[in-house]
């Protein structure tokens, strides 16, 4: 790809040093900052809304909707949000952190000119505790972004004015949940919010506000600078813009790729991540993230994009795919997911609180062998109580598509596991705990 095709990583430098204000402006940075303050808030709205971006932190949200959403005219509160997710705590993904680290004035100049299209004048980065290197450059972006007038008061002159925040996660996978996110800002327990109302009517102390995830954010910069029409073009499908596509597993060169939105999963795989290793077949893939049903090796073919990943019965989630090759124990995989969500649970609801160690207790009694017959029913039974409408936030639901997907596809190994009292890959399977 060009770097005209490639907005998003267009501007990392070899071995990972990131650019500072001097080197980002002359490799064009600000710019679309500089043509964004010329417009109208209404206008760059309405942009971004043609480009046909959507969200890429998993839930696959139209960002122009969430943000024309936010109340306007003359009733509307004067004080408004903006909230970047960058609490990257799923299982197996990674995507962000490259943003963060290599490209933080990418990330501020986006939070510019979002914060001016919802007319914010606060915005905060919630970046993940452990992304310690990320914080470190994020907060020396901003110093060198205020510096540079790009950030404070009067705004190169447009009268816009916006403070940002680099804030430390408190480091619970639950952080990550948007409406819990607003409430960890405002220093109390992170546990989520009843909706109605959405956060851009009644947010962050109870004023609009509007959370986006990193990757998203990333690509407005380069959709007010070349247009929506560009940003469509990019796309292999009805959605537009790349795509931040990483696979983890038993490949010969895991990773993560800038790659038009709709490159298909074979490709991925083959192509960018070189095939599994020797002695190694993919079965399946989570193919965004641990909260994403599996895909088989039969539908390898899927475009990952949005709507094709649906129409195999999972979701692209943050594109990040994680790889079960044939000698790995789906059972044991299963476990250890379920343990990490168990753990991460923030106990405010009864089915998710309970629901989760349950699963976790059968899960690592079946891979033990000392599973019974009717625990499939009990696990089945666990994927269709803990639903979006029985729980309080999607951590639950989310924990259930593995399994649920993995009751269906793997259902010979269940009953071989509970049947012969023993994990059959005891002897080859590497453990992932």
């Amino acid at each position: 790809m060009t770097t005209m095709e490639k907005p998003l990583t267009a501007m990392l430098q070899p071995g990972g040093i990131p650019l500072d204000v001097t080197g980002y402006e002359r490799a064009g940075g600000y710019q679309a900052l500089r043509k964004a303050l010329t417009m109208t808030p209404e206008a760059i709205i309405g942009e971004v809304k043609r480009s046909k971006l959507r969200g890429r932190g998993g839930g696959g949200f139209a960002t122009g909707r969430k943000w024309e959403a936010v109340p306007t005219g003359a009733d509307a509160p004067r004080q408004r949000y903006l909230v970047v997710n960058a609490d990257e705590m799923e299982p197996g993904s990674f995507k962000d952190r490259l943003l963060l680290e290599q490209t933080p004035h990418q990330m501020i100049e986006s939070v510019i000119i979002s914060a001016f299209a919802i007319q914010a004048d606060i915005a905060y980065i919630f970046v993940r505790a452990e992304y310690v290197l990320a914080l470190g450059r994020l907060a020396r972006a901003v110093a060198e972004a205020q510096a540079h007038g790009y950030v404070g008061t009067n705004i190169l002159g447009s009268g816009f004015a916006l403070t940002i925040h680099v804030h430390a996660s408190g480091g619970r996978y639950i952080c990550g949940e948007s409406s819990a996110m607003l409430t960890a800002l405002e220093g109390r327990r992170p546990i989520p919010r009843s909706r109605p109302p959405r956060s851009a009517q009644s947010g962050l102390w109870g004023k609009p506000s509007v959370v986006n995830n990193v990757e998203t954010l990333c690509n407005v910069p380069h959709i007010i600078e070349r247009g929506a029409d560009w940003f469509l073009s990019l796309s292999r499908g009805a959605d537009g813009g790349t795509k931040l596509y990483g696979l983890s597993g038993r490949v010969k060169r895991p990773g993560l790729w800038e790659l038009p939105l709709g490159t298909s999963l074979n490709e991925i795989l083959e192509e960018h991540a070189g095939g599994m290793q020797a002695g190694y077949e993919c079965r399946a893939v989570l193919p965004g993230g641990a909260s994403t049903a599996f895909v088989m090796a039969a539908d390898f073919d899927v475009a990952m994009d949005f709507t094709s990943v649906q129409k195999v019965g999972s979701s692209l989630g943050t594109g990040n795919i994680m790889a079960l090759d044939d000698r790995r124990c789906p059972i044991g995989m299963l476990r250890n997911l379920e343990h990490f969500f168990a753990q991460e649970s923030c106990g405010w609801c009864t089915p998710c609180r309970d629901g989760l160690p349950w699963v976790e207790r059968i899960l690592a009694a079946i891979e033990a062998g000392e599973g019974e017959p009717e625990d499939l029913e009990t696990l089945a039974h666990h994927v269709a109580f803990l639903s979006s409408d029985g729980t309080f936030c999607d951590l639950a639901p989310g924990a259930m598509a593995p399994l649920g997907s993995a009751l269906k596809h793997f259902r010979a190994e269940f009953e071989q596991h509970i049947k012969e009292k023993c994990c059959p890959w005891h002897d080859t399977a590497e453990t992932w705990a």
